[in-house]
């Protein structure tokens, strides 16, 4: 593929990821504060928001071989329509237990579009440009991310027509992927090839998938609750989700261009040490402080940084059948990381405070930053 067919077969997926970000943005905060506002506690919260994980996880092995099989619009395009009916779902019920249900079986189609997407993107992109491409991926989706927010002061937060809304936005998904029903780029399946071979290939990209997946969707889980109980509006919380991923916005471009002129290794360590130390800093900084949301909106970017950073490490070592794989493991360990970082996170908000989001992600950064100076001292 030359150059520019390349960068011809980006644009479409860039749009739907535009979409996704957009649908997300609207769709993380409502179960949580829902459940809030009916006055489960933290814990609850954090395991009714790691279903769709578990949805994930139970299927993502599969994706490749069915985008191999089926073409990947044929089967993002049935994946929202799937999901979309699942949200509409939530309307009908108010029982934690049955969202738990509805977000595992969301969790079973959700993933579906995001990974055949970013495994579409590694196909195709140039080496040399590979972490500038995962940047602007990161980015476009960021944009739709701090939209979502501004949507809900439009539809409100509580009710059924925040998830009405947000069926809708989730068939955008689908739109701009349609005229390339079939000539979307092919992706390969090896099905004699296990996904641990590909997660001890590269373990710091895979445990930096981890870590990322753990602090993003706690923060999008736990951070308009935790406004919340710091004394503000529930819309307010809301719009620090926005102010989190603007931080994304600004920061992913310059980032990308970082991973493709310096040590990814290393341009990825400063992200996870930066993030510990803004993690810190929050429970320290007056949650009516206008400096609070300075403190989120960087550690939105220097943290949604890891994972394009991430897939950059991922591209550089595979190609193929691989890449799939190895671009699914990545993708299924981020879910991972929502799956054990969010129960985990509530049980330490109920047991110390607010407090508990932030040291509870602070331990977990600092992890991956020992990890990352580690694989420095390894050539190559």
């Amino acid at each position: 593929m030359t150059a520019e067919a390349s960068r011809q077969s980006l644009v479409p997926v860039f749009l739907a990821c535009a979409a996704i970000g957009l649908q997300a943005g609207v769709a993380l905060p409502l179960v949580p504060l829902a459940l809030e506002r009916q006055g489960s506690d933290n814990f609850t919260i954090g395991v009714v928001g790691a279903a769709w994980a578990i949805g994930m996880l139970a299927f993502g092995t599969r994706i490749p071989q069915m985008a191999a099989r089926f073409g990947a619009v044929p089967l993002i395009v049935v994946s929202v329509v799937v999901g979309s009916a699942v949200t509409v779902a939530y309307t009908f019920t108010t029982s934690p237990v049955a969202w738990f249900v509805l977000s595992l079986l969301h969790g079973l189609a959700g993933g579906i579009p995001w990974v055949v997407s970013e495994i579409w993107m590694n196909v195709v992109v140039e080496e040399k440009r590979r972490g500038r491409v995962m940047g602007l991926y990161a980015m476009l989706v960021a944009v739709g991310l701090a939209l979502g927010p501004l949507v809900l002061q439009v539809t409100g937060v509580y009710g059924p027509a925040p998830f009405l809304t947000c069926a809708a936005l989730a068939l955008l998904v689908a739109v701009p992927l349609l005229p390339y029903w079939k000539t979307a780029p092919a992706i390969e399946h090896t099905a004699d090839s296990g996904f641990a071979i590909v997660v001890i290939a590269v373990p710091l990209a895979m445990f930096a998938g981890f870590v990322c997946g753990l602090g993003e969707q706690v923060a999008f889980s736990f951070l308009p609750v935790y406004a919340v109980g710091a004394g503000v509006a529930a819309e307010t919380g809301a719009l620090w989700l926005s102010a989190f991923v603007l931080g994304n916005v600004i920061l992913q471009w310059p980032i990308g261009w970082m991973a493709d002129h310096y040590d990814r290794r290393a341009v990825l360590a400063g992200c996870t040490l930066a993030s510990a130390v803004l993690v810190g800093l929050l429970p320290m900084v007056p949650a009516q402080s206008p400096a609070v949301i300075g403190v989120v909106l960087l550690w939105g970017g220097v943290s949604f940084a890891i994972y394009p950073v991430g897939l950059a490490l991922l591209g550089q070592h595979f190609g193929g059948g691989d890449i799939a794989r190895a671009n699914t493991a990545f993708s299924m360990l981020y879910v991972l990381g929502g799956l054990i970082g969010r129960p985990l996170t509530g049980a330490a908000m109920d047991a110390i405070g607010d407090p508990g989001l932030g040291w509870t992600l602070a331990v977990f950064y600092a992890a991956a930053t020992l990890a990352a100076l580690l694989a420095l001292r390894r050539r190559g």
